[in-house]
């Protein structure tokens, strides 16, 4: 499937969830200024960096190729990723001044995946927010996992784990919680 059908079929899959608005901590003056992620994929090996907020609003594409880019690889589903949680990930980059990506371990997780997961671990929520298109599980390059993990927290701005033996702290956008480490 090719990126523009794939970016149509997460446009198709549903709408980003209404109940979560988009985390809005930005400063007045990055208002104006285009708000950019990248990442890669550990799992696909893909790349992708986009400006997914511009002009005073999300942009349509870019969203869509952040679906793809964070479907679940196992299965191959695409969901829609809440565009807040691209602004708690752009915060949390600006905060730790990093030069690179975000290493992605965990985007969209199906139903199918996550019950999967939680058969083989206790970690695994068994409503996780991945399967909702509003966590992530990350590392930075360039960014020591505890710091990332201490910036995460300072945001406030939704769950935050922190997995330092299996190299990965998890960012969400629901309720302000912490856990792990």
């Amino acid at each position: 499937m090719g990126l523009a059908s794939a970016g149509a079929a997460a446009l198709i899959a549903g709408p980003v969830l209404a109940d979560v608005d988009a985390f809005d901590a930005w400063p007045a003056w990055a208002n104006t200024e285009p708000r950019r992620v990248a990442f890669h994929n550990l799992h696909t090996g893909e790349a992708l960096d986009a400006v997914y907020w511009e002009n005073g609003a999300y942009v349509p594409d870019a969203l869509a190729a952040v679906n793809y880019h964070l479907r679940d690889y196992r299965s191959g589903d695409v969901y829609p990723i809440s565009p807040g949680l691209l602004d708690v990930l752009g915060n949390l980059a600006r905060r730790v001044d990093t030069r690179g990506p975000f290493q992605v371990i965990s985007g969209y997780r199906s139903a199918a995946t996550n019950a999967m997961l939680r058969a083989q671990s206790d970690g695994v929520a068994r409503s996780s927010l991945h399967m909702r298109g509003l966590a992530i599980d990350i590392r930075l390059a360039d960014t020591d996992l505890d710091r990332l993990h201490r910036a995460a927290l300072g945001l406030a701005a939704g769950g935050v784990g922190y997995y330092p033996t299996s190299d990965f702290v998890h960012v969400d956008v629901g309720r302000v919680r912490r856990w792990g480490g």
